[in-house]
């Protein structure tokens, strides 16, 4: 492990995840703390607290920079936050105000670019140059490496996965388009899904809806995972379905940036190979040129929930 150390911070709508990260990787110490997404100073006192934590436990640990994943989207001057939509963000200055705070350099990047890019360093892709990283949880978000380095785009906010339309005027989008991949490869995909199967053919749900506690509305996407990797054949339906769309969204993606590795995280990939099976099913049936090309891997993310703290404090370094 290397002296170097930088402090890596997490935000999001509901709690604010920090650690003092080594450059090899190795987490130093690590805390969290609830999210007050409704007050942006707030935040900004809540971060500025948790990073001075971090840095003076033990006796005192030298972070020299800062590194923050921000659920948003953020500038490409890598500070600025244009928008968040469960955070109280519109043009917030957020690096600038956290440099202020803590006295030390900070760099702002999206949550799940940091995450994508703690897989590239020290995960699940740490062996190709180019990435492509899809995290299912409650959305579908992600990040994209090329050649080595994170792809932002023009104006920061590239590589928005989860809002690929796979489905022309299909269903409704928290983001107010429609059929978007989130609307049917996201966790919340996943439930709404089961519910109305659940609704349609109770008796094939039964198991489901007894581990659920009461009727179709009881069921969550844990119920659906844990029903699945006891066997439950309805469950199990559910997973394919949900990785049969992820498949599809994949080959597209695949098709126009070509990475070496995809690596799938988020909550919903606690299932593991139910999950991942059948996207690799649907990837290889719909992907272009398929048995003339390389074919990309389709891995498991190994950092889990550290990889968002782990990706921003080597950002602070880049």
């Amino acid at each position: 492990m290397t002296g170097d150390l930088t402090c890596g911070i997490d935000i999001g709508g509901t709690k604010i995840a920090g650690a003092v990260v080594a450059a090899d990787g190795t987490v130093v110490a690590e805390a969290r703390v609830e999210s007050p997404a409704a007050d942006p100073a707030a935040i900004g006192t809540t971060v500025a607290g948790l990073v001075a934590d971090l840095a003076g436990g033990a006796g005192g640990r030298p972070v020299r920079a800062v590194g923050v994943g921000a659920a948003g989207y953020v500038a490409a001057d890598r500070s600025t936050v244009l928008f968040a939509p469960n955070i109280a963000w519109r043009n917030e200055p957020l690096g600038t105000d956290l440099a202020r705070r803590t006295g030390l350099p900070v760099v702002v990047e999206n949550d799940a670019n940091a995450a994508a890019w703690g897989e590239f360093r020290h995960g699940a892709g740490r062996e190709a140059d180019d990435q492509l990283m899809v995290t299912v949880g409650t959305g579908v978000g992600g990040g994209v490496v090329t050649g080595g380095r994170l792809l932002r785009g023009a104006h920061g906010v590239a590589a928005e996965i989860g809002h690929l339309c796979v489905v022309p005027d299909g269903l409704p989008c928290g983001c107010g388009n429609r059929g978007c991949l989130e609307s049917y490869a996201s966790g919340t995909a996943l439930v709404r899904a089961t519910r109305a199967a659940a609704i349609a053919d109770p008796a094939a749900a039964a198991d489901l809806l007894a581990r659920a506690g009461g009727g179709p509305e009881s069921i969550t996407g844990p119920h659906v995972t844990a029903a699945a990797q006891d066997g439950d054949a309805f469950a199990l339906a559910r997973l394919a379905e949900l990785g049969g769309w992820l498949g599809h969204g994949i080959a597209s993606l695949v098709a126009v940036l070509d990475p070496a590795v995809v690596v799938v995280g988020g909550g919903v990939a606690a299932a593991g190979d139910l999950l991942l099976d059948p996207i690799r099913a649907a990837f290889d049936r719909e992907l272009t040129g398929r048995g003339y090309r390389p074919r990309a891997a389709i891995v498991p993310a190994v950092l889990g929930n550290r990889a968002g703290v782990i990706g921003a404090a080597d950002l602070a370094r880049v």
